[in-house]
């Protein structure tokens, strides 16, 4: 079986997360619909907007379908606005927002400041060698407080962020609080993908 990835296509950077995948030659594709969730064996969260994705979520009806995909053991990477999406609490959200409440962890929304304070920082990553990446955080959330079953896979390593978690893994579940999309540096997705061929 070949499996194909899909990528939540409702707003954010999922162009981007599917050119990524497709250069490793994976089956990827875009996901706006239940049938097309349907139709996937593991699925990617971009960054993007997480109220606007939130809302979108619900308006096109794929809430609920993710939430019981996640629940049933299907794979799924979230990149900053998709760490949101995955957490269980978050931190200076909307009050009515909806996540998918896959990860036991609380998250900050915009943790290191608005737009104009995004930056690139060095973050080293457990199980993935090569050396520390190259990290876009672009109004990047940070994960404040992780449950016992959440491993925590990489911390910002200097300036007034350092020590702060920002890749952590919960069984089939990844999430990065930085763009690997926008890097051209595939071991994140290379990650994944073998994450999601071993189920």
């Amino acid at each position: 079986m070949t499996l194909k990835i899909g990528v939540l296509a409702l707003q954010g950077s999922f162009r981007e997360h599917i050119r990524a995948l497709t250069a490793d030659d994976v089956a990827a594709g875009p996901v706006r619909r239940p049938e097309e969730l349907a139709a996937v064996d593991a699925l990617v969260i971009p960054g993007g907007e997480s109220t606007v994705m939130s809302k979108l979520a619900i308006e096109f009806g794929l809430l609920e379908p993710i939430r019981k995909r996640i629940a049933d053991g299907m794979p799924v990477y979230g990149s900053c606005a998709g760490m949101i999406m995955l957490a269980s609490r978050v931190l200076d959200g909307r009050p009515d927002q909806e996540t998918f409440d896959g990860i036991d962890m609380t998250v900050r929304r915009n943790a290191f400041g608005r737009q104009v304070e995004s930056f690139e920082g060095q973050v080293n990553i457990s199980d993935i060698s090569g050396g520390p990446f190259e990290a876009v955080f672009i109004r990047a959330p940070w994960v404040e407080q992780v449950g016992p079953e959440v491993r925590v896979m990489g911390r910002v390593t200097s300036g007034p962020a350092a020590g702060r978690i920002v890749a952590v893994r919960q069984g089939n579940l990844l999430a990065t609080a930085f763009h690997p999309e926008l890097t051209g540096d595939l071991r994140v997705h290379r990650y994944f993908v073998e994450m999601a061929v071993s189920q």
